[in-house]
């Protein structure tokens, strides 16, 4: 995929401390401190990791819990809290990742493991199409897949993404890098539905609804 090979990419010339940095069509390329490469690394973990070391996540807002129930659904669970990084809300990448190794709990089921686990849907691979209830309470649908990250080291990294209509739903929500948003499953009819909530964080370390 392109996207993975852009994000190969960007870190190897990182971890070589030169960033290239493009504007329209011109292309500019300067070099990095590797210090100021590190304290940027640092930085990034700090303000990503703040969100694991507050209290528990504050539960789905009220009329959120509302709107679910209108529609029949069920089995709410938190799927992930996190801060969006600049690739989450790049209209060039158009995707939300949900790494493994932050999915608070599993919100899928065998079947639909399986079937994300598979390809066999003739594309690179396979997705599910479900219902997403917006920060603003619209209902929409997004697609979700699962990827494989591989790393310039050789190492992989497994994460689902939101895809397709993402560049839509960060743009609708105003959706900007550095702001945690919860992602949250339900049930209707045995079906997966998501719903994305916009949190802001207080100076006591707890978040409330945006």
């Amino acid at each position: 995929m392109d996207v993975v090979d852009g994000e190969m990419k960007i870190e190897k010339e990182y971890d070589q401390g030169f960033r290239v940095e493009h504007e329209g069509d011109d292309h500019q390329g300067r070099l990095l401190d590797s210090s100021k490469i590190k304290k940027k690394k640092q930085k990034m973990a700090t303000r990503c990791d703040q969100q694991y070391t507050t209290p528990s996540p504050p539960d789905l807002p009220i009329k959120f819990r509302k709107r679910i129930r209108a529609l029949g659904g069920s089995d709410i669970a938190l799927v992930i809290q996190k801060c969006l990084f600049k690739i989450d809300v790049s209209s060039g990448h158009n995707r939300l990742s949900i790494p493994f190794n932050q999915i608070r709990q599993t919100f899928l089921t065998p079947q639909e493991t399986e079937f994300l686990n598979s390809g066999d849907n003739k594309k690179k691979c396979s997705e599910m199409e479900v219902m997403l209830i917006e920060p603003f309470l619209r209902r929409g649908t997004i697609s979700l897949r699962k990827w494989e990250m591989k790393k310039a080291s050789g190492s992989a990294t497994s994460m689902y993404v939101l895809v397709g209509q993402w560049n839509l739903v960060a743009w609708r929500n105003a959706l900007r890098e550095d702001e945690t948003v919860q992602l949250w499953s339900f049930r209707i009819n045995s079906k997966l539905c998501l719903a994305l909530v916009k949190r802001k964080a207080k100076s006591n370390g707890y978040f409330v609804e945006f």
